[in-house]
């Protein structure tokens, strides 16, 4: 309920005055003024909730291979620039600065 702090106060004097019916009318026709006009179920459905059935949408994607200064760390598995090879274990296989920092 929005309260008006500008508003003068009302005194006891005043509020004495009020009487328990003009109150109830008062409380009353704030609570009718509310909307009621919108359909609840027509304004849900143009949400897509979390975990929604999406087996017939379909995404179009252009996959990039990888480039020739561009590898794929064989601990994390994220392609990285050659500036971030750390070194090449003994199977070959490339490792990135950020999981040779993580054995360390």
């Amino acid at each position: 309920m929005a309260t008006d702090y500008d508003a003068p106060r009302k005194g006891d004097e005043d509020l004495e005055e009020d009487s328990l019916e003009q109150l109830q009318a008062e409380r009353a026709s704030e609570t009718s003024a509310s909307v009621d006009d919108e359909d609840v179920v027509e304004a849900a459905e143009g949400f897509e909730l979390p975990g929604a059935d999406l087996s017939h949408e379909t995404l179009t994607i252009n996959v990039i291979p990888a480039q020739e200064d561009e590898f794929t760390c064989s601990h994390c598995f994220l392609v990285h620039h050659r500036s971030q090879l750390a070194y090449i274990d003994d199977n070959g296989l490339p490792v990135c600065t950020e999981c040779a920092a993580l054995e360390a």
